[in-house]
């Protein structure tokens, strides 16, 4: 799972500017071609495990639910037990809430794990579908401006960078040019704008006590004695 999203996190970074340099310089748009296979081929994979992770956590909620609903309804119990001199009954009922309570906790902290590395993957598709968009246009763009240089007999000239655009004398391929270097600049800067992640946020372990001490504070609760028998 990390090896995909470092995969992932590394097509989101790739300079677009510098792919568009590399086409120029070879005057092939066949570089970004193959970033798009990458790209494609890596969403691919990156939606299939989102939807297994998606599928844990929901497994993994329930769970928590299940035992957190089972562990408030043993806490009821106790209550009603001690109240009516049922100390041994309490003192077993207290032992299960404890261990109902240590299992809610776990499933808990495992949904919340599961929970942030779900976000993150969620995350990291939408930017690198917008990152492969962008890529996308830009291929399109970067032919028809590669044709109009060949139309225009400056395929002589040695065109390495949107930065020669600068020096040609034509004001159509001039123009492209930095229509591209426009949507370029301002793609960039609206993925960066882009959240990287999802804090993780999972509460700290619920603390146990002894069952004894457990009883004895429900006892002064109750205002019980602390010499409760059983019927």
């Amino acid at each position: 799972m990390a090896s995909l999203l470092q995969k992932i996190n590394t097509l989101i970074s790739a300079n677009i500017h510098g792919l568009v340099d590399q086409a120029l310089e070879a005057n092939s748009v066949k570089v970004m071609d193959e970033y798009i296979r990458q790209a494609e081929r890596n969403l691919d994979a990156l939606e299939d495990a989102a939807a297994t992770v998606g599928g844990t956590v929901k497994t993994l909620k329930r769970k928590y639910e299940e035992f957190a609903a089972a562990a408030e309804k043993l806490d009821r119990d106790i209550d009603t037990l001690l109240l009516r001199g049922k100390a041994d009954l309490a003192t077993a009922a207290q032992a299960e809430l404890n261990q109902k309570q240590q299992l809610a906790q776990e499933y808990y902290e495992q949904w919340q794990g599961q929970e942030t590395e779900y976000r993150r993957m969620l995350d990291a598709k939408l930017k690198l579908e917008a990152k492969l968009t962008t890529i996308k246009q830009e291929r399109e763009h970067l032919k028809a401006l590669m044709e109009l240089v060949e139309a225009k007999e400056l395929t002589t000239r040695t065109i390495k960078s949107l930065d020669d655009l600068a020096g040609v004398g034509d004001e159509d391929v001039q123009r492209l040019g930095e229509q591209i270097r426009a949507r370029l600049d301002r793609e960039e800067a609206r993925l960066e704008m882009a959240s990287s992640t999802v804090k993780e946020q999972i509460d700290e372990a619920i603390g146990t006590t002894e069952i004894e001490m457990q009883l004895e504070e429900r006892r002064q609760r109750l205002g019980l004695s602390s010499e409760g028998g059983s019927e």
